[in-house]
């Protein structure tokens, strides 16, 4: 069973300022898809229900609410999980949550990337590409750098 998930937001339209931009028509079926999937593996019992964070910036909040009313979950939002923010930081923050139920964060690259390269990696670096609406699934015994391994990887197309 996946520990945390880390997602990036569905396709956004162009726009200013940043934090404003919204989903494109794309970006909401991409989000959709998503949340049936995840939806049915938590009701098939594949994976525990998430605590949902969200970045505070729109297009990740369209698609965070789109998991949590398919999963029947509330959303929180954290400040300090948008585009250049610091992966060390939510590296530190994981360190300091409560262990057993797993997180899911819905954020935006280049912090999505990084991170995912600081957990598995040991450095932010190392980071992945995440398509739009892209899902990551991570074990740790402790969310320390280096630390985690990368179970799945699912982008909307495959499913």
């Amino acid at each position: 069973m996946p520990d945390m998930l880390i997602m990036r937001h569905g396709e956004a339209g162009p726009g200013y300022p940043d934090h404003a931009r919204r989903l494109t028509p794309r970006g909401e079926r991409e989000a959709e898809k998503m949340a049936r999937w995840l939806a049915e593996r938590v009701a098939a019992g594949e994976l525990p229900m998430p605590i949902l964070y969200a970045s505070p910036y729109a297009r990740a909040q369209q698609t965070a609410q789109t998991l949590c009313d398919a999963l029947g979950t509330p959303l929180e939002t954290l400040d300090f999980i948008t585009p250049e923010d610091s992966p060390s930081a939510v590296s530190d923050w994981l360190l300091e949550q409560p262990e057993g139920t797993p997180i899911m964060l819905v954020s935006h690259m280049p912090l999505v990337g990084d991170l995912a390269g600081l957990l598995v990696e040991g450095s932010p670096a190392q980071g992945i590409g995440f398509p739009t609406a892209a899902i990551a699934e991570f074990e740790a015994e402790v969310w320390a750098a280096g630390c985690a391994q990368l179970k799945r990887f699912t982008q909307p197309s495959q499913l």
